[in-house]
């Protein structure tokens, strides 16, 4: 198309980046440092092109320029000129049309077509000859969205100490709900139904986080193996929702789940993927980043800028040293929790956002800039603290008012309640709140973010079903998703109609969430866990957008006595103030009876020493309120662990023996009191016990 419309475009301004409407017409603003020349294309409704124009100013490395008359709901891209040289890191192609890094809303999906590709698919890879394929019939449209000023008066602001999270996918989670109207299920609308939201409620869980809702592309290996990504972590702009959770009603579908779940008092946490994009390695497509600026945002080898660092593994990694890349990141942040009124975040790869060339640090300026932007004041701050690159692994690194997922918690607990040898003291370690990783940084229990299982690895009941991943119908030879699952299977490797294999499993699976709920630190709780949802062995179900995939609600039905335990047990949490310490104990405050405000103790009832830690197969954590607590609290709550294959007599201390209540057991059996301050706990079994 010509460049006939200057006239219909004015200079504008260069900030702020993207598309921002008014009454009179709309700015565009893009960053590219390497540019040559910047055109905006239009589209109508259909994806027609009616207009292309330059950008007709440039200030330092923003290209902008006003078009008067251009309303909210206009569809539009970019095509960006500049030298193409791969191996120089230099990826411009003017046949490719760019969606917009700060598009509030994309219209249309990604059709994979070698037209999307910078260089011809079928050349030689030591050739990448130019591609000048148009790629806009296949590239979703950015989208023109008028600002909507949002007051959020009801915002829960709920306190880490009190919080208990629930990982849910918002397609799996309603795919399959048995009283989800069709047109609800899959998307953002499922999760204000007033059923799903008074499930919720009734479950008891405080703050609702969603994988993935940024818009994402389905890897084009999954399109040529026929499958789709459910989970999302391919994410191809930062700040438009994913066309696929939405429907009529645009970015205020987003709006009105938010505002729902607020109005049920719950919090809304969103799995955010800072770490790469859906544009993959070095012959993936050429969709908005690479295409505008590629140095700017991607990060490189030194010596070889046409080749990607892929500390992700997922083909490319954001450059957090690059200014653009951090205010990207920064910019998207803000407008999530001031415009979209989400709570907090979690961080896939966070350590991507503290690594430069010299490596990981909780100094670099991006982690800096997120702890203290005012606008992420009062956000929840959760991150993964690994990925698989070079010194990737850094549980405890993340300081001050970051949560993190304790990965060592998921695993000593699968392995105590499985039966491992030595397991009895890293587990104590672990209920305890991981101060031996968290304390040393000056931080509260909190700061670990405990879990059983997440998106990622076996569900609950698959940790107890299966011993090996079953991960075929992903197409990658059952090489894909965790080796070591810490899981046992009980005799029967998947599905049996033997119901003692079943009663035993149904134990352990009870044992564990009763862990999780009964530890020091934030209890992450995933979407079905409660009452066993199963991926038939499948560890890694990221591209099985389908009943493998879904939440399997039958459980519900099938098992109700099961989801009542899990209920009690965040009830119980909730209600009882010892559970959730705002700092640790160690047992050097006492009560006035002279009684340490943590105690290990056998079964005897006798402080456990250092040589009864690597076989002990059962304990009593003895949490005793000391202090203010003593006048706001229960003078003493006591956990009673029976990992032992027959029942065990726990003996209480004495000079509490007088009012012990028993409050729940993993066992159909309560703890049954058999002499004096000697309690009887089942094999197998936890149990707590109240001292008022």
């Amino acid at each position: 198309m010509p460049n006939d419309s200057r006239e219909k475009i004015h200079e504008g301004r260069p900030d702020p980046l993207g598309a921002n409407p008014d009454s009179r017409g709309t700015n565009f603003a893009l960053y590219s440092a390497r540019a040559e020349r910047v055109e905006l294309c239009l589209f109508d409704s259909a994806g027609h092109a009616t207009t292309r124009m330059d950008l007709p100013a440039r200030a330092g490395d923003t290209w902008h320029g006003y078009v008067p008359g251009c309303k909210p709901g206009q569809r539009y891209g970019y095509r960006v000129h500049g030298p193409y040289a791969p191996t120089e890191g230099l990826r411009f192609n003017a046949h490719k049309l760019l969606i917009d890094p700060y598009a509030r809303l994309l219209d249309g999906e990604l059709t994979w077509s070698p037209a999307v590709f910078d260089f011809v698919p079928n050349s030689a890879p030591d050739e990448m000859l130019f591609n000048e394929a148009d790629s806009a019939p296949f590239v979703p449209k950015s989208v023109v969205v008028a600002p909507k000023p949002i007051t959020r008066p009801n915002r829960p602001h709920i306190s880490w100490a009190d919080t208990i999270i629930y990982e849910l996918n918002v397609r799996s989670f309603s795919m399959q709900h048995p009283d989800m109207p069709e047109r609800d299920r899959g998307r953002l609308s499922g999760l204000r139904n007033g059923q799903i939201l008074e499930y919720l409620k009734a479950l008891g869980i405080t703050s609702v986080e969603l994988m993935p809702v940024q818009a994402f592309i389905d890897e084009h290996a999954l399109h040529q193996r026929g499958l789709r990504n459910l989970w999302g972590y391919n994410t191809i702009n930062f700040f438009a929702p994913a066309n696929r959770y939405l429907g009529d009603g645009g970015i205020d579908e987003f709006h009105a789940m938010v505002t729902a779940i607020h109005d049920a008092n719950m919090e809304v946490i969103l799995d955010v993927v800072y770490n790469h994009t859906g544009e993959s390695d070095f012959y993936g497509p050429t969709l908005s980043f690479r295409g505008i600026d590629n140095l700017s945002y991607y990060r490189t080898l030194p010596d070889a800028p046409g080749e990607y660092i892929n500390d992700t593994g997922c083909g490319n990694t954001l450059d957090a040293d690059s200014p653009a890349a951090r205010e990207l990141v920064m910019d998207s942040l803000r407008y999530w929790s001031q415009d979209m009124g989400v709570d907090g975040f979690r961080f896939d790869l966070a350590t991507i956002l503290g690594r430069s060339h010299a490596g990981f640090s909780i100094q670099h300026p991006l982690l800096k800039a997120i702890a203290v932007d005012p606008v992420l004041k009062n956000a929840k701050l959760i991150a993964e603290p690994w990925d698989p690159g070079p010194g990737g692994y850094q549980l405890g690194s993340f300081s001050g008012r970051w949560g993190e997922w304790n990965d060592r918690y998921r695993d000593r607990v699968r392995q105590f309640w499985r039966g491992d040898e030595h397991q009895a003291g890293k587990m104590a370690q672990r209920i305890h709140g991981s101060a031996d990783i968290f304390e040393a940084t000056h931080r509260a229990p909190h700061a670990s973010i405990n879990f059983i299982s997440s998106h990622d690895g076996f569900t609950l009941a698959d940790s107890v079903a299966f011993e090996h991943r079953h991960n075929e119908a992903n197409g990658e030879n059952n090489q894909d998703g965790h080796r070591h699952n810490f899981s046992r299977n009980y005799g029967v490797e998947g599905g049996t109609r033997d119901q003692d294999i079943l009663a035993t499993r149904r134990r352990q699976r009870l044992n564990m969430l009763a862990t999780l709920m009964l530890s020091q630190g934030t209890p992450m709780l995933l979407a079905g866990d409660e009452f066993g949802h199963s991926q038939n062995g499948n560890n890694n179900a990221y591209a099985q957008d389908n009943p493998v995939g879904w939440l399997d609600w039958s459980g519900v039905e099938t098992d109700p006595e099961f989801l009542d335990s899990v209920r009690k047990l965040i009830r119980l949490r909730r209600e009882t103030p010892l559970l959730r310490r705002h700092t640790y104990a160690h047992g050097h405050r006492k009560n006035a009876a002279g009684w340490p405000d943590l105690a290990w103790l056998g079964p005897a009832g006798d402080a456990l020493s250092a040589a009864d830690w690597p076989t002990a197969d059962s304990l009593t954590v003895l949490l005793v309120a000391t202090g203010d607590m003593a006048e706001e609290t229960d003078r003493a709550i006591a956990i009673l662990i029976n990992r032992a294959d027959s029942d065990t007599d726990f003996c209480l201390p004495a000079a509490f023996a007088s009012s012990w209540t028993p409050l729940f057991s993993s066992s159909p059996e309560l703890p049954v009191n058999s002499s004096g301050s000697t309690w009887r706990v089942t094999a197998n079994a936890i149990a707590v016990m109240r001292l008022c």
